[in-house]
């Protein structure tokens, strides 16, 4: 592989980096789960049914929010968070290709511990 396209390789890996990071917290994934019905949720509306305080819901948030994975918008004096999927699908294809590279690399072991 060229030193362009390494770097290109090694560009989209640090990419992915904050979101693992993001998503590496259990809270923040509770939050993700609450985000996935699609509907905007008030800061309020996450933090029910948690023994979290709203600045914690709210710290938790912009750690997703500043890795792309929800986004928010002011509506009047609430501020409503809402899933952005794009960081999680490219994750998800990025996981099935990490994947599928381990199952070649099995096969080829298998194929050679066979021989």
């Amino acid at each position: 592989m060229s030193r362009k396209g390494r770097n290109s390789v090694t560009t989209r890996h640090r990419a992915r980096a904050p979101i693992f990071a993001a998503l590496g917290d259990e809270t923040r994934l509770l939050l993700v789960r609450k985000l996935c019905g699609g509907q905007p949720r008030s800061i309020s509306q996450l933090t029910k049914g948690s023994k979290l305080t709203r600045q914690a819901i709210t710290k938790h948030l912009r750690v997703l929010e500043g890795a792309g994975i929800v986004h928010g918008v002011k509506r009047g004096r609430e501020s409503l968070f809402e899933l952005d999927l794009e960081p999680i699908e490219e994750i998800k294809e990025y996981l099935e290709l990490v994947s599928e590279q381990w199952d070649q690399a099995l096969a080829r072991l298998k194929a050679f511990v066979e021989e």
